[in-house]
């Protein structure tokens, strides 16, 4: 069992995407699944360039993307694994622009042109999905987030057969908001991290458990 995480994050420390996938990690191994991380913004690509090689009849692979560069090696490994995990901070409404490339290149080679209920990726895998932000739920909800995620999580489980969306809301995206513009002051969102940061990560180590025993999200 083989369990790959891909941070979308630039952030690569203990910042909140990197930790939530962390987390999960942690749950997945605990299940008995080996686990790697793959720090997208760590390699040199870009989304898909409409060249529709992975669209031709005359095709030599099917679900094969022909860009050539760092991300190549990374879409072979998803070929063989057993699960999924995407994390991404969310940058004005949606996906980072590189988590957003990643999730193009990922996605449309298993996308079949010809009868979308069925994928040309060859198994049932289940997938996750972590999105982290710096609005609360009631804001995120109030500008669309849901209708966002929502369209993600349903097409990873399009291709791969489940996907399991995990919000973590109201993070904390400096270490000293004295110095830098923001929405509300320090405290309150240290405070807010104290009390349900952790309870965030639990949650992201349970679905990682749920991914490595191969439990398929019911939604």
């Amino acid at each position: 069992m083989k369990i790959l995480a891909f941070n979308g994050s630039p952030r690569r420390g203990k910042w909140n995407t990197a930790t939530m996938l962390e987390n999960a990690l942690e749950g997945a191994r605990s299940a008995g699944a080996e686990t790697e991380l793959i720090n997208l913004y760590k390699l040199d690509f870009k989304g898909c360039s409409s060249c529709f090689a992975c669209k031709r009849k005359d095709r030599k692979e099917t679900g094969v993307c022909v860009l050539r560069d760092d991300l190549q090696p990374v879409l072979e490994q998803v070929r063989e694994a057993d699960g999924l995990l995407l994390g991404t901070p969310v940058y004005y409404g949606a996906e980072t622009s590189t988590m957003r490339a990643f999730m193009e290149r990922l996605q449309f080679p298993y996308l079949n042109y010809e009868n979308y209920a069925e994928s040309h990726f060859p198994r049932k895998i289940p997938t996750g999905l972590i999105y982290t932000m710096n609005v609360n739920k009631e804001l995120a909800e109030s500008m669309g987030y849901p209708a966002v995620f929502e369209r993600a999580r349903n097409y990873l489980a399009m291709h791969f057969g489940s996907c399991e969306l995990l919000e973590a809301n109201y993070t904390t995206q400096y270490d000293d908001y004295a110095k830098y513009e923001a929405n509300a002051p320090g405290e309150d969102k240290a405070a807010y991290r104290a009390a349900h940061f952790e309870d965030d990560c639990r949650k992201a180590y349970e679905l990682g458990v749920r991914l490595a025993s191969g439990i398929p999200a019911d939604k």
